[in-house]
C-alpha cells in the first residue's frame, strides 16, 4: 500500500521507500517509523520489482521508485543467496536515478557472501576466530584436526541456519562419515568449504550496534542451555550489556571498514580477548528494543531525515563529506535519460 498522508503537495515532507518482507517484524518496525514521521508509506518487495532499463525506471506496485527521495534497505530477502547480490545490483542503478539509499548497496553486497565479509575484516586486521577456507575435503579435515572442533558455515546464511558443529575424528569410521558429510555439503552448497574454530562461549555473544557510524548500544544473546550457538532461531535469548571501551573500539573498527548507515557487529569474549564473527548489513531492531529498550526503526528514520536535510552523505573511501548534487544527475539530464 502506498500513501502520503501529510506534505506531499507542499513537498515538505520527503518520500522514503522501504526494501523488507511483507511478514517481517523490523520491516513493519520500519514502515511505521517512516509512516510517523512523512506520512508516506511503501513497502518495496524485491520479488515484485521490474527494473525497465531502457525507460530508466523500476516499478515496485505501480509506483517508480527512482522518484523517491529515498530507500532504507532494511531487509533484501529472508535467506541469504546468491540472487540476494542482484537484488543490492539493481538497488545500485536504482540510486543512480536519483533516491538516496541507506545503506548503499555496494557496501552491503560484501556482507551477503561469507568468504567476501571474512575477506576485508582479515584485510582490515580484525581478529576473528581462526578460520579456513577450502574446497578440497582433505584439507578441510586437517584443519578439523588443528580446531578440535568447527562449525562449517554455508556461505549464504543467517542466524546459524544450515551451520553444522563437527569435530575430530577418533578412528578412520569416522574419518569416512565426515569426508562423507562435506561431500553432501557441497553437492547442496556449493563447493567451498568454510570452517572456523568452534569457541567456548562464556554463554552468549554479543551485537554492537552503530548508526550512521556512531556506536548506539550493545545487547548480549545468551544461548539456550545444551545449544552450541546463541542465535535466538536456536532459543537464545537477548538481555541488556554493557560493554568494555576494548570491545566497542574494535567493533567500530570492523563495522568502519564497511560504512553502513545502520549495522550490527557480532562480537564475541574470549581468554584472548574479543573476536568478531561477522558484521551484518540487516540485524539489530529486535534485540535493541528487547534488551535495550532503543526504537532502533525510529532512530534510523531520524538519522536518514537528517542526512536528506543536510544534503550530505557519509564519507566514501576517499575520505571527505560529499554533499547530495555531488551524487545524483541533475533533474533534466534524469528526465533526459527517461
Amino acid at each position: 500500500m502506498q500513501t502520503n498522508k501529510a506534505g506531499e503537495a507542499s513537498g515538505a515532507s520527503p518520500r522514503i521507500g522501504v526494501v523488507g518482507i511483507p511478514d517481517g517484524w523490523s520491516t513493519r518496525e520500519l514502515l511505521d517509523a517512516v509512516e510517523r514521521r512523512t506520512g508516506f508509506r511503501h513497502l518495496i518487495d524485491m520479488r515484485e520489482v521490474v527494473v525497465d532499463f531502457a525507460a530508466g525506471r523500476a516499478l515496485s506496485r505501480g509506483l517508480d521508485i527512482c522518484e523517491l527521495d529515498a530507500i532504507i534497505v532494511k531487509k533484501i530477502a529472508k535467506t541469504y543467496t546468491p540472487s540476494a547480490i542482484d537484488r543490492l545490483e539493481l538497488l545500485s542503478y536504482v540510486e543512480s536515478r536519483g533516491p538516496r539509499l541507506f545503506s548503499k548497496p555496494e557496501r552491503m553486497i560484501p556482507l551477503i557472501d561469507r568468504v567476501s565479509g571474512t575477506v576485508k575484516l582479515q584485510r582490515g586486521r580484525i581478529p576473528m576466530p581462526p578460520t579456513t577456507v577450502t574446497e578440497d575435503r582433505e584439507q578441510a579435515l586437517g584443519a578439523l584436526e588443528r580446531y578440535g572442533a568447527a562449525v562449517l558455515k554455508p556461505l549464504f546464511s543467517t542466524k546459524a541456519r544450515g551451520m553444522r558443529v563437527l569435530r575430530r575424528p577418533s578412528d578412520p569410521e569416522e574419518r569416512a562419515a565426515l569426508l562423507e558429510t562435506l561431500t553432501r555439503f557441497q553437492a547442496e552448497e556449493g563447493p567451498v568449504l568454510y570452517l572456523q574454530k568452534l569457541l567456548e562461549l562464556p554463554g552468549r555473544d554479543l551485537g554492537v550496534v552503530f548508526l550512521g557510524g556512531e556506536y548506539l548500544a550493545t545487547y548480549a544473546r545468551v544461548k539456550q542451555a545444551g545449544s552450541w550457538t546463541s542465535s535466538t532461531a536456536a532459543g537464545g535469548r537477548y538481555q541488556a550489556y554493557e560493554p568494555p571501551e576494548e570491545l566497542v573500539a574494535l567493533a567500530r573498527r570492523a563495522q568502519s571498514l564497511f560504512e553502513l548507515d545502520f549495522t550490527c557487529v557480532d562480537v564475541v569474549e574470549t581468554a584472548d580477548g574479543p573476536k568478531v564473527f561477522e558484521v551484518s548489513a540487516f540485524g539489530g531492531f529486535r534485540g535493541l528494543k528487547v534488551a535495550c529498550g532503543i526504537d532502533a526503526a525510529a532512530r534510523y528514520v531520524d538519522h536518514v531525515i537528517a542526512q536528506l536535510s543536510s544534503g550530505v552523505s557519509t564519507a566514501g573511501p576517499g575520505g571527505g563529506a560529499r554533499s547530495r548534487a555531488d551524487q545524483r544527475p541533475p533533474k533534466k539530464e534524469l528526465q533526459a535519460r527517461a
